[in-house]
């Protein structure tokens, strides 16, 4: 293998392609990237085996065809230090060679050979779906999304396609966060999609997506590059049965007030309680230590007696973190049950802590 590529082009490329490498240990294949010439193009891998990532560009000169691997770290730290202009790389018994003018770098191939396979789209069904619907439904959601929890199911998002609606679902047992579109639909669907892939899959594409999936895949092409995930094996709570169907009372609330309100609270702590009165809501801290933050909002809310609820303060922020509009509804019934943030399609049922 032997070419020419602008610094600017390779890397670009490099770094998006760091987060589908393996981190930890380096003597893994899948610490390196793939590079493939041929026909002029010059194409990229990179994966961990459970997200992957390939690019192709043809903004090469190439003199030669053929096939490498390289650390795709060291890679791009050796890129990163050169002058913005075009970079040599050929390869000869088993090494990369990177020049450019008088500097010259050497780093160590492993057998081409051994790279993962990537998913084919061959024999894929395909789902048909406004793209910017679902890269904006995975940003709202993606916050709800549990961590390594022991159910790897909820360490991931559901896409629940229906007959007459694609609904997105994440939950961390303490919230559900809901995304509703009404749509008509030829087939059913109902994947979970790692929470890894739904971070990358925002950084990456934009419009115009072409969404394939099996059973264990889930593969997303837009123009010179394609993204796969493995998709997570598990049953995804009946999230609709944990909405509540009817709400006691209901109140439209501004959203930078509240914001201000809790960012205020949470300098002290990150449970608060907040009290509906009359003609205004109190925000005050929860905390074992002897130390007490109080705020109070003027706002009409027509409640006939105090009513109060206890949060984890970051379940509120994440949804108006979420929302472009300048208000929201919160829908309430009792201080130790579920209660509603909405907004459009967007749903959090939040979990109340009991005091």
């Amino acid at each position: 293998m032997k070419l020419t590529i602008s610094k600017s082009i390779i890397e670009n490329i490099l770094i998006h392609a760091q987060p589908f490498l393996e981190k930890k240990d380096t003597s893994q294949i899948t610490s390196h990237v793939y590079l493939n010439v041929s026909n002029s193009i010059l194409t990229l891998k990179a994966t961990d085996n459970e997200i992957g990532f390939e690019v192709s560009t043809n903004q090469i000169n190439s003199i030669e065809d053929g096939t490498i691997t390289a650390n795709g770290k060291k890679f791009l730290d050796i890129v990163k230090i050169l002058k913005d202009k075009d970079i040599n790389l050929e390869t000869q018994n088993d090494i990369l060679y990177i020049t450019q003018e008088n500097s010259n770098f050497k780093l160590p191939t492993f057998s081409s050979n051994e790279f993962p396979q990537f998913p084919q789209l061959q024999n894929k069904k395909s789902i048909t779906i406004n793209s910017q619907i679902i890269i904006d439904s995975f940003k709202k959601i993606n916050s709800a999304i549990d961590n390594n929890n022991p159910k790897y199911e909820l360490n991931g998002a559901l896409l629940d396609i229906k007959e007459d609606s694609i609904n997105f679902a994440s939950t961390d047992t303490r919230r559900l966060a809901v995304v509703n579109i009404n749509s008509k639909n030829d087939n059913e669907l109902s994947i979970i999609v790692p929470k890894k892939a739904i971070i990358e899959i925002q950084k990456l594409f934009f419009n115009d997506l072409e969404i394939y999936y099996d059973e264990t895949n889930l593969i997303i092409k837009f123009e010179q590059y394609t993204f796969f995930t493995k998709l997570i094996n598990g049953k995804f709570p009946e999230y609709s049965r944990i909405i509540p169907k009817k709400t006691k009372y209901n109140l439209l609330l501004p959203k930078k007030s509240m914001m201000d309100a809790i960012k205020q609270i949470t300098t002290i702590s990150n449970d608060i309680k907040i009290t509906f009165d009359f003609n205004s809501i109190t925000f005050e801290s929860l905390s074992d230590d002897n130390i007490e933050a109080k705020t109070v909002l003027d706002f009409p809310t027509s409640f006939e007696k105090p009513f109060s609820i206890a949060i984890n303060s970051r379940y509120i922020l994440d949804f108006l973190n979420s929302i472009n509009s300048l208000e929201f509804h919160i829908g309430l019934n009792e201080s130790n049950l579920p209660f509603i943030l909405s907004n459009e399609n967007f749903k959090t049922i939040v979990m109340p802590i009991v005091i």
